[in-house]
């Protein structure tokens, strides 16, 4: 009865915390879709510079569209992503399953090379070039394993990279409610510079947007092998304290900055 109860436990922390992360990615997909969409559509890339450092680029078309494919990618990765994760679509609807991960890891490859051009190309703001680099290397990798372990038929090692993958895919909205997620706590910038966009704690973020969530799907994944009630308890209660703070991050995320633009 223990070990059903820590199994079930476990299953409930990680559902709530996928629940979370798909309204949160959602929420960031429609607000891409109303402001930088709405704005391509109707011709006035300019106003993507009111959110973006680096964003249209006069007489640079080449910038210019791996911004515009990076941007529509972002909106396909985060809306289309949580839906390979949901058992019950991979069992009742197998085709759409399989193209639609072809297109996901697809999209991996690009959206990381488009993203990698622009980093490389204009100084991101804070310049932080080298975790946006990591970041992208980790998607490549990880879109890379899945489809790998997916052709060799190996399903269950299969489903834990691409896993994987939707986390590092995630990288950049990990930063936003991350950060906005420290503004909220801290009531202000606390280890960093806004007018800059440089500091300690920033330099601990971007990283984190990569390796925090994997660590933490880690723990999940031995929790789940391990037969120790104690340690899928254990698990289960940082992965439950770790939505709390994504859900306190997407909040203050949606009220700052992407409702108010959508």
């Amino acid at each position: 009865m223990i070990n059903f109860n820590a199994d079930k436990t476990l299953n409930a922390a990680a559902t709530f915390w996928f629940l979370v992360a798909v309204l949160g990615q959602w929420i960031f997909v429609i607000y891409i879709a109303a402001f930088y969409g709405s704005a391509a559509v109707g011709g006035n890339f300019e106003k993507w510079n009111k959110v973006l450092p680096n964003g249209y680029v006069d007489g640079d078309p080449i910038y210019n569209l791996a911004l515009a494919t990076h941007l529509s990618l972002a909106f396909t990765m985060h809306f289309f992503g949580p839906l390979q994760l949901i058992p019950q679509l991979r069992s009742y609807a197998p085709t759409f399953h399989r193209w639609n991960g072809r297109i996901y890891i697809a999209t991996a490859f690009i959206i990381s090379l488009a993203g990698l051009y622009l980093t490389w190309t204009k100084v991101p703001f804070g310049g932080d070039r080298i975790n946006i680099t990591i970041n992208a290397i980790a998607i490549m990798v990880c879109a890379a394993m899945a489809y790998r372990y997916a052709r060799a038929y190996n399903f269950k090692a299969h489903r834990r990279w691409a896993i994987r993958l939707f986390l590092v895919v995630a990288g950049v909205w990990f930063f936003r409610i991350g950060l906005m997620f420290w503004l909220a706590v801290n009531k202000g910038p606390v280890g960093f510079d806004m007018q800059s966009f440089q500091g300690p704690f920033l330099t601990f973020l971007g990283l984190a947007q990569t390796f925090l969530p994997l660590a933490v799907l880690e723990l999940y994944f031995r929790a789940q092998d391990s037969s120790i009630s104690i340690a899928k308890w254990f698990v289960s209660i940082i992965i439950f304290l770790f939505t709390i703070m994504m859900g306190i991050g997407i909040f203050a995320a949606s009220m700052a900055m992407w409702i108010p633009r959508i």
